[in-house]
């Protein structure tokens, strides 16, 4: 009687498995190591990401050791401008123990990395006087990277040398975009579209064509699928609103009355930092102290 029973039972619980409130059978419940794998590897997508952003994070205090080991990360180029930065900050505080890393920052004024490179423009002009600085930064006005010659034309600004003059004039004035290829153009771009450096222009042939500098697309110099000679200038770009603002503020330590035209244009129509900046600065240069 027993067995007929577990039989007729067995026999119900086929036809009739339980089911969730969908209406879908509910299989066998994972175990319970199943379950800590999965938290495991949730938790792993979430954290690995995080402690990767906060390794790399440059308001990450770091000590001194630190730093010294990362100004010498030379195939680390993120972590040397993370222990530059540190090395900004503690200088904008006035801390001597700064001065340790001078002789590395110079040296890091002729990294391959072009970031790096910019990086320590920033930073050399942060001390007035440091003479090797002012040295490494007059040097760099050469660099082949026209943001490394921008910011150590800044940098001088800083320290009241007009020896970066005519770089801070240009970041005023619209930059070109120029092919390092012949061939067909194929445009890429809409007028007004804003590219940052590294942004795809166009193509000429089978070439990408990218930008240098920041700024909107104001026009093509050469129509879609036109000819295009190696060197030539195949769009214009306008003047990047940061840019303009640091420009602005360079020339007014260290332009000029003859300055003033180049200065008026951004008094309207533009950020209205620029347009503050751009009315002190006209002011310094034109009204006789």
């Amino acid at each position: 009687m027993e067995l007929s029973n577990l039989s007729v039972a067995t026999e119900s619980s086929q036809e009739n498995p339980q089911v969730s409130w969908t209406g879908r059978p509910i299989g066998p419940r994972p175990r319970r190591k199943a379950y800590i794998l999965i938290c495991l590897f949730a938790i792993a997508l979430v954290s690995m990401p995080f402690y990767f952003w906060y390794d790399t994070w440059f308001g990450k205090v770091l000590p001194d050791a630190t730093i010294t080991e990362y100004l010498n990360a030379q195939d680390k180029p993120r972590r040397t401008q993370q222990a530059m930065v540190q090395i900004g900050e503690r200088m904008s505080r006035g801390e001597v123990s700064a001065r340790q890393w001078y002789p590395s920052v110079v040296a890091l004024s002729s990294h391959p990395n072009a970031d790096v490179r910019q990086t320590a423009a920033w930073i050399m002009g942060q001390d007035k006087h440091h003479p090797p600085f002012r040295e490494a930064l007059v040097r760099l006005l050469q660099d082949p990277g026209p943001l490394v010659r921008r910011t150590a034309a800044l940098a001088l600004a800083a320290l009241r040398d007009a020896a970066g003059l005519e770089e801070v004039r240009g970041m005023l004035r619209p930059s070109l975009v120029m092919s390092s290829y012949a061939g067909k153009l194929t445009q890429r771009l809409k007028v007004g579209d804003f590219v940052n450096p590294g942004t795809l222009v166009a193509r000429v042939g089978d070439e990408e064509v990218r930008a240098v500098l920041p700024g909107a697309l104001r026009e093509f110099a050469i129509a879609d699928g036109g000819d295009v000679s190696k060197g030539q200038t195949i769009a214009y770009l306008s003047v990047d609103e940061a840019h303009a603002r640091e420009a602005l503020r360079a020339l007014f330590l260290i332009g000029s009355a003859s300055d003033a035209d180049l200065v008026r244009p951004f008094l309207r129509g533009h950020d209205p930092q620029v347009i503050e900046q751009a009315a002190a600065t006209l002011e310094k240069l034109t009204v006789p102290r």
